[in-house]
C-alpha cells in the first residue's frame, strides 16, 4: 500500500519561511490556507498588474499561480528554497474583475523529485474561473537542499 505524504509546514511556519526567502512577496501575496496536498493564496489587485484595457495582467496571474502552487509543494515537503518550477501550461479563461484574485492549488502527485498538479484563479467573489494552470515542480535531492 502506498503511504500518503504528510504535510511538514502549517499555515505559520510556510508565512515565516516565505517572508524570509521572498520578502519582496509580502505585500503582493497573503497566504490563507494551507492543507494536505493544498493551498490558497490572494493577490490584493492594484493599478501595478494591470494592463491596457483595465484587466489584470497575464504576467500577475502567472505570478500567482507560480506562488500558489509553490506554497503547497512547500507546505508538503518542508523548508527546501531550491525547489523550482520546471514546467507551467496556463489557459486565461476569461476577463478577470478589477478586484483580489484567489489562487487555488492541489498537488496530484508527489514524489520524491517532482511535484504536479494544478492551479485555479478566481477573481474575489465570483465562482468562475478566470485562468487555470497545470504545475511541475522539481525538488532538490537532499544533498542540495
Amino acid at each position: 500500500m502506498e503511504q500518503k505524504p504528510t504535510q511538514k509546514l502549517g499555515l505559520a511556519e510556510l508565512v515565516e519561511f516565505f517572508d524570509e526567502i521572498f520578502p519582496q512577496l509580502r505585500d503582493e501575496m497573503v497566504i490563507e490556507e494551507v492543507g494536505p496536498m493544498r493551498a490558497r493564496l490572494r493577490m490584493p489587485v492594484d493599478a501595478s498588474h494591470l494592463r491596457p484595457g483595465g484587466t489584470v495582467s497575464g504576467p500577475a496571474m502567472f505570478t500567482l499561480a507560480d506562488c500558489t502552487f509553490y506554497a503547497a509543494t512547500l507546505a508538503m515537503i518542508g523548508r527546501e528554497p531550491l525547489t523550482v518550477t520546471v514546467s507551467v501550461s496556463i489557459n486565461f479563461l476569461r476577463k478577470p474583475a478589477r478586484r483580489d484574485l484567489i489562487g487555488e492549488a492541489r498537488i496530484l502527485k508527489l514524489g520524491k523529485r517532482l511535484s504536479v498538479g494544478d492551479v485555479t484563479l478566481y477573481s474575489e467573489g465570483d465562482d468562475r474561473p478566470v485562468a487555470h494552470a497545470v504545475m511541475t515542480y522539481a525538488i532538490p535531492p537532499p544533498d542540495l537542499g
